[in-house]
């Protein structure tokens, strides 16, 4: 009798857990299913009172969105700010009333959007949703992701990586590791050294392979030695990086060494030198070659 009922228990137990997931299984299909034609299909107007509750609420900074039609404007910005949309739920599992998805957004940036006028740009960007559930309804929605890089992307501010790819150049550049320095640089770099400067017969020089020749090569074969000293990088906006530094070096021809400012203005895309400007004492760096 005792085994009975503890069997008994346990059927229900199960039967109980099967229905739950199959009701989670569900909710699930129906989160995802929504949200790919909201923003996929451009059908915003299924942000309604069937799927989401009546005071549907976006947790955010400097105060909450509630409401169904303040909800629906504010996600309105994505869809007329971007063209050739791609939303992925790369993932969504819960447990209860609650849900967490995973998911990646990509677009042009074509559009009005919140007030940024179009940039032209694409982004590329993942970010984590985390949803409550109400009598089968989104009741609440708290968007997480790396705002930075969003705007990094559309170009509003520059990258944060940026100070890393030109110091990492910099520091390659010092132990005469020159392949990594021109690696680091777009196929069509262009590159420009300072007016008046004598190897500014070649400005500008496009691609690794004409700095290699017209600039590295020519900068080695001049001196028994020549160092950047004092590096200060600043960074600027537009994607740039300035740096303050000095150069210490000694000329061949001449035996005559020289400390001159310098100053190198770098411009990045996507993590590659696409452009470089030499500001230099060029008077100094001429009277010590003579």
């Amino acid at each position: 009798m005792k085994n009975y009922i503890s069997l008994s228990i346990f059927l229900v137990g199960l039967c109980l857990m099967s229905c739950t997931n199959s009701k989670l299984d569900k909710t699930l299909a129906m989160y995802t299913d929504t949200w790919d034609k909201i923003v996929n299909d451009a059908n915003i107007d299924l942000i309604n009172n069937t799927t989401f509750t009546e005071d549907i609420t976006l947790i955010s900074s400097p105060e909450n969105i509630v409401g169904i039609e303040n909800f629906k404007a504010y996600y309105q910005n994505f869809l007329t700010g971007f063209s050739d949309i791609e939303f992925t739920v790369t993932d969504c599992f819960g447990q209860g009333d609650k849900i967490a998805k995973h998911w990646n957004f990509k677009g042009t940036h074509t559009g009005d959007f919140f007030g940024i006028p179009a940039t032209g740009k694409s982004v590329d960007i993942d970010g984590v949703t985390l949803v409550k559930m109400k009598d089968g309804k989104v009741a609440q929605e708290q968007d997480f992701m790396d705002n930075m890089v969003f705007l990094a992307q559309l170009g509003i501010v520059s990258d944060p990586n940026n100070i890393s790819v030109v110091d990492n150049l910099y520091k390659a550049f010092s132990k005469g590791d020159i392949p990594s320095v021109l690696g680091a640089m777009d196929s069509k770099v262009v590159w420009n050294e300072a007016e008046s400067n004598n190897l500014a017969d070649g400005n500008p020089y496009i691609g690794p392979d004409a700095i290699l020749k017209g600039v590295f090569e020519r900068v080695i074969g001049r001196h028994e030695y020549f160092k950047l000293a004092d590096i200060e990088l600043h960074e600027m906006s537009n994607n740039q990086v300035l740096a303050t530094l000095r150069y210490d070096g000694k000329f061949k021809k001449s035996g005559k060494v020289y400390n001159a400012q310098a100053a190198h203005l770098w411009t990045l895309k996507d993590g590659k030198i696409v452009g470089f400007q030499q500001y230099v004492d060029t008077k100094k760096l001429a009277n010590s070659e003579k």
